[in-house]
């Protein structure tokens, strides 16, 4: 009986994970719709803040949200981590005006493999073997989905590997901030700093197009209630049951499904070799995430959209 209950309810944490890289997935095409029709900053600034807000009623449950014995000086922290969102998910939103929803997905989903680089490198932590056939199988991927074997970078693609770089760097402090303060107060604070930053450099450079904003409304909300409160929830509801090894094969499921609505909505078609080059990352992605599936402990949140 037990383990027909357990066995349950790792069938239902690995379904909500699945949702989160439907949603995840889908964003990138709404992202994408907003692109030409909203400055970056005034549409990340109102979308971040919009899923901020949302969150803010589950919040008020947690008694403590400070770490046992643990000061409260997490505030630089927070600021920190709110400003690394803010410039990862503006080199995504600039980056996906030049690209197609898909190639933004994939790309995006290589912070995975930076990750360990970049511990091994700025932390001493040296990665595990499987990192660097990761790394090239997700190179040589990346050449051929964005030049589709011709020697020329796409700008757009260019823009959004750089912006993986941010993220990779977002998760590596996240996983130290969060043992200081709850998961829900820290995606609040640093949401808030994310949107406040956003609106203020939006009003500064951005010219406030209000047909522009009555036109794509709808992507601010998908995104702020969607990909970012409910997106963000359900994640750390499926996570608390769900194993590494399950955790890790479907949040990266996330490119595919932004692959699969680019071209179900936006008409993002792949050649064969951008679709090898696709499949080359995914196995990178799933490859560096492979000493994840014994480990018998909570694999790192994602970063939020």
């Amino acid at each position: 009986m037990e383990q027909a209950y357990a066995r349950s309810e790792r069938i239902q944490a690995d379904l909500t994970l699945l949702v989160v890289a439907v949603v995840w997935g889908s964003a990138f095409v709404a992202q994408r719709i907003a692109a030409p029709h909203m400055g970056v900053f005034m549409f990340n600034g109102l979308r971040f803040l919009v899923g901020a807000l949302l969150l803010v009623p589950l919040a008020r449950r947690v008694k403590n949200p400070w770490r046992e014995g643990v000061e409260r000086s997490t505030a630089a922290g927070v600021a920190f981590l709110g400003a690394l969102l803010f410039l990862a998910a503006a080199l995504q939103q600039f980056g996906i005006r030049y690209t197609t929803a898909g190639n933004a997905g994939f790309i995006t989903g290589l912070y995975v493999v930076i990750i360990p680089i970049f511990l091994a490198l700025g932390w001493r932590q040296p990665p595990r073997w499987t990192v660097w056939p990761a790394a090239a199988m997700a190179a040589a991927g990346l050449f051929l989905l964005s030049t589709g074997g011709q020697l020329a970078l796409n700008p757009g693609d260019a823009i959004e590997l750089a912006g993986a770089f941010i993220w990779a760097l977002h998760v590596i402090f996240l996983s130290r901030m969060v043992k200081r303060l709850e998961v829900l107060y820290l995606a609040i604070g640093q949401y808030l700093v994310c949107g406040l930053l956003n609106l203020v450099v939006g009003f500064s450079f951005e010219p406030l197009d209000w047909s522009g904003l009555a036109s794509v409304w709808w992507t601010i909300a998908y995104t702020g209630v969607m990909s970012i409160a409910i997106g963000y929830t359900l994640q750390a509801v499926g996570q608390r049951v769900a194993p590494p090894a399950d955790a890790a094969i479907i949040l990266s499921l996330e490119a595919v499904f932004a692959a699969f609505f680019g071209w179900w909505f936006l008409g993002e078609n792949l050649t064969p070799l951008q679709l090898l080059g696709s499949l080359l990352m995914l196995g990178g992605i799933v490859l560096a995430q492979s000493h994840e599936f014994k480990a018998n402990r909570p694999r790192l949140f994602r970063r939020g959209r």
